[in-house]
């Protein structure tokens, strides 16, 4: 299990980064929507829902990729990220988030290593995502972190969504 130290204060605090079971489901639901909100505004409502889900499709989510959570000492979950192969040595990242109050603090480094480290065991050399226009510090996050746009725009419940790319051997 990866674990990051997250300093909350004075304090400093151990977050681990573990395999998702379905008892977190309620725990990542919150931590989807949490992050998500203040750019609910921003968003047509079905993207909103398609990016901060719903019980069923967090269960298809759960059954279909690799989903990742960070958790506190007592088991709140901070952060997740899901992962899956979706191709030919390529893989796919969805879902990531940081509760707000926990942004800043590496729990999303530590959750994107934790799934392009996964992606990489299952043989992919290339992992993508996709993002929203509204979430400039997604994409600077992701671009510090080896990602580069690929040119490719698509259609997102009438919202533009921008995919990234990064090689990993």
């Amino acid at each position: 299990m990866a674990e990051v130290n997250a300093v909350v204060g004075r304090s400093s605090l151990v977050v681990r980064v573990r395999r998702a079971v379905a008892q977190d489901r309620d725990g990542v639901l919150v931590c989807l929507r949490s992050a998500f909100a203040p750019y609910q505004t921003l968003y047509t409502p079905a993207a909103f829902e398609d990016t901060v889900l719903n019980p069923e499709l967090l269960d298809q989510r759960l059954r279909d990729m690799v989903v990742f959570v960070a958790e506190t000492g007592s088991s709140e979950i901070v952060g997740t990220i899901a992962c899956g192969v979706i191709g030919d040595a390529e893989g796919h990242l969805r879902g990531m988030s940081v509760l707000p109050e926990w942004q800043g603090r590496g729990i999303a480094k530590e959750l994107l290593e934790r799934a392009e480290s996964e992606l990489k065991q299952r043989g992919c050399k290339r992992v993508t995502l996709d993002t929203t226009e509204p979430l400039i510090p997604a994409m600077r996050f992701y671009e510090r972190n080896g990602f580069r746009r690929t040119g490719k725009i698509s259609d997102f419940f009438g919202m533009t969504l921008i995919e990234y790319a990064k090689e990993i051997s």
